[in-house]
């Protein structure tokens, strides 16, 4: 419905001026829930007080984006989580069934909790009911096939190489362009998007960066065994952002990030129950050390990394140059999954071949997001950029 906002006319303001805009139903919804809309009422008039006072000082910028990367940074350290605890249950004898699966039963709930408070909940039913074999099917390729791969991975190869590998998500990202069609119609409506080109150099950094790290390891494990864990890990690193972004299209700009990702945690559940199914017959029922240890990878990746990412990128909302630095931080995933596991596993420390190809992979994830948004700010559109956010930020 229309919705008319008015802007107040004062001496600090701009001059008053009605404004016919288009907001999205999830906003209209959470205006409703505060009472500053009248949902019944068409064309209902919203006071809107703009603010272009210029007293905002430069040290009040710079503590919001000091405060910003704080935030980048404890998200991924709540995300390198994952990969140091789905390692321990693999040294525990845990089976990766138990660790894939609990993983998402526990997020469900929590998840379930957080939409209800923010008042979504019946926005993310209503479009699980338009399209439910599209959330079906995209969900567990975008789950299933991700997570499952990563718990595998970790019964053969260190925390630190499995986060490392990971990180070809951004390439797999770029890659993956041809398949989706343009939706904004510029420049033409249908065309399909083409491959960054330039943005694949750096892909290409984090890309080298890899192999020096597989290489690195070619003197602890076998070739069989490399060779596995590189199967798996490509499976997960295209299957995550192909559903993932399959499932942006099912739901254009009616559902946020969050309640995205708690439609995709409800959809996908049928793979979970059959997967823990199968677990219970082909190991019995998983220890009370793994169960606790699923509870803690569902609570820090699915609900605290997750709400830290978006707490950050939503202070550094219309500055690009900004949200580059804060989806940079992202980065300290592989450099905190190093850390704990050489705290927490019985892990060896990564060689200097490895150490090299870490510190490529880091520098190249902060060069993709810096020319990214480099890019957007020069005339590209908000958010179609192929930075971290689309590719890795969400596990």
């Amino acid at each position: 419905m229309p919705i008319h906002r008015r802007r107040h006319h004062t001496p600090h303001y701009r001059r008053s001026k009605r404004v016919i805009c288009s907001i999205p139903e999830m906003d209209i919804h959470r205006l409703c829930t505060c009472g500053m809309l009248d949902s019944k009422k068409e064309g209902t008039w919203i006071d809107v007080t703009t603010s272009t006072h210029e007293g905002r000082g430069q040290g009040d910028e710079t503590r919001k984006l000091g405060s910003s990367i704080l935030l980048g940074l404890l998200s991924s350290l709540f995300f390198a989580v994952t990969f140091v605890l789905n390692q321990r249950m693999a040294q525990a004898g845990g089976s990766w069934q138990w660790s894939a699966s609990l993983r998402y039963l526990f997020m469900f709930p929590m998840l379930l909790v957080v939409v209800s408070v923010r008042g979504t909940l019946p926005i993310v039913v209503r479009e699980l009911a338009r399209a439910p074999i599209r959330w079906l099917i995209w969900s567990t390729v975008g789950f299933g096939l991700f997570y499952i791969p990563l718990c595998v991975s970790a019964k053969y190869a260190p925390s630190w190489l499995v986060a490392a590998t990971w990180q070809f998500t951004i390439v797999a990202g770029s890659l993956l362009s041809p398949l989706f069609r343009q939706s904004n119609g510029h420049p033409a409506p249908g065309q399909r998007h083409r491959i960054p080109v330039r943005g694949l150099l750096m892909s290409l950094v984090i890309l080298g960066g890899i192999v020096l790290v597989e290489l690195g390891h070619t003197s602890t494990v076998s070739a069989r065994v490399l060779w596995l864990t590189l199967v798996l890990m490509g499976v997960g690193t295209f299957a995550y952002p192909l559903g993932n972004r399959k499932m942006m299209e099912v739901c254009g700009n009616r559902l946020a990030a969050l309640e995205r990702v708690f439609g995709m945690t409800l959809a996908s559940l049928p793979l979970w129950l059959v997967l823990s199914v199968y677990g219970l017959l082909r190991t019995g029922p998983p220890t009370q050390a793994q169960v606790v240890q699923c509870v803690v990878v569902a609570l820090s990746s699915g609900v605290i990394a997750t709400a830290l990412f978006f707490a950050a990128t939503d202070r550094t909302r219309g500055d690009v140059r900004h949200l580059a630095v804060v989806e940079a931080t992202q980065s300290g995933e592989v450099v905190f999954t190093v850390l704990l596991g050489l705290l927490f596993t019985n892990t060896h420390m990564p060689s200097w071949l490895s150490v090299c190809g870490i510190i490529l992979i880091v520098l190249g994830m902060v060069g993709h997001s810096l020319f990214s948004r480099r890019n957007l700010s020069k005339g590209g559109k908000y958010g179609q950029g192929h930075g971290v956010t689309g590719s890795n930020s969400v596990q």
